[in-house]
This record gives C-alpha cells, structure tokens and sequence, in this order.
C-alpha cells in the first residue's frame, strides 16, 4: 500500500523539520510519499526545503511552491492533484497533531469499513493537546451547525485528519481556498 501524506505548510519555519521527520517515522506497513505545498511562507521555511529533501535521501518528497498566500483549500487542491497513492492522508506542518496516530486512523480503511476518516481532537480516553475555551467553545458551535447542515454526526469538523481512499479525493472539487 502506498500513502501519500499532503501538507499544507505556511510559515513552519520551527516545525518542518520535526514534523516531516515524524511522518516519515510513522508506524505503519506502507510507502509513504510526502507531498509539501508552501503556501506562501515568508518566515525563512523557504530554505528548510532542500535541506528536509537532502536528510530524506531516498524517500519520496515533493515540494510544491505557492508564490503567495491563498489559503489551505488551495494547498489542498494542489496537494491532491499530485497524490499517487492509494490512500491520502492530510497532515498540518505544526505539530499539533502525532504521525504516531497514522495506524488508528487507517485501520477503518484499510479495513474497508470506511472510504473517509477524520480525526476528533474531542474524543477518546488518551491525553490530548488542551485548547483554549472559546475556540473549543467556537469549534462545537461550527460543528454542529456542519454537522445540522450535512446530516452529519462529526465531533470536530476542524480536525486537521483527514484521511481518504484515494478515488474519493479525486472526486472531490474543493471550491474555497480558505479552511
């Protein structure tokens, strides 16, 4: 199986590099091919590129370029319209969320339980990151107008994971730019 790992990056200058180390590290049985798209950054990511591409000798890493700004939506798009692998997986350059979590997010999948995935900062007994009350407050808000709106039942509609059988994400058009 091969996994391709899409990353929005925009002003990751102190995480990049942990974080695509990490992902590459990710516990799991399958190629990873990691797919960066700078949307415009302008706090010296810029030149961390070659350096990650040079310490990952040999791994699949694809660097594409935003000249500026124009949203994750639209790094999400380019990032797609890339991807090889049988499964895509989004993954922010922050740090907020673990590569270790890769096999649990799979499994349903891989299981052929589910073509999609997403990830909930909300659920589950393990520790998770602590987020500031009003925008936990403001996430539940949002996710359940999504959820009244979609016929959904999410618990975290601005999760970072997401995961997906690669046909379904070339099914999607995704029309924003922004989140």
């Amino acid at each position: 199986m091969k996994l391709t790992v899409v990353m929005p990056v925009y002003n990751e200058v102190q995480t990049l590099q942990e974080v695509v180390r990490r992902v590459l590290a990710a516990p799991i049985q399958a190629e990873i091919e990691l797919i960066l798209v700078d949307d415009g950054s302008t706090d010296g990511t810029l030149a961390l590129y070659d350096r990650v591409v040079q310490e990952h000798a040999g791994r699949s890493i694809t660097v594409l370029r935003h000249d500026q700004n124009q949203g994750k939506g639209a790094a999400l798009r380019t990032g797609f319209a890339r991807a090889t692998g049988e499964i895509v997986l989004v993954q922010d350059a922050d740090l907020e969320y673990d590569p270790a979590d890769y096999p649990r997010l799979l499994a349903p999948i891989l299981a052929g339980k589910a073509d999609v995935v997403y990830g909930s900062r909300f659920v589950g007994s393990e520790a998770h990151r602590v987020l500031l009350f009003w925008h936990m407050l403001g996430n539940r808000f949002l996710t359940t107008l999504s959820n009244a709106l979609t016929n959904l039942n999410l618990t975290d509609m601005e999760t970072c994971y997401k995961v997906f059988r690669a046909e379904v994400v070339r099914s999607l058009s995704i029309r924003s730019n922004r989140f």
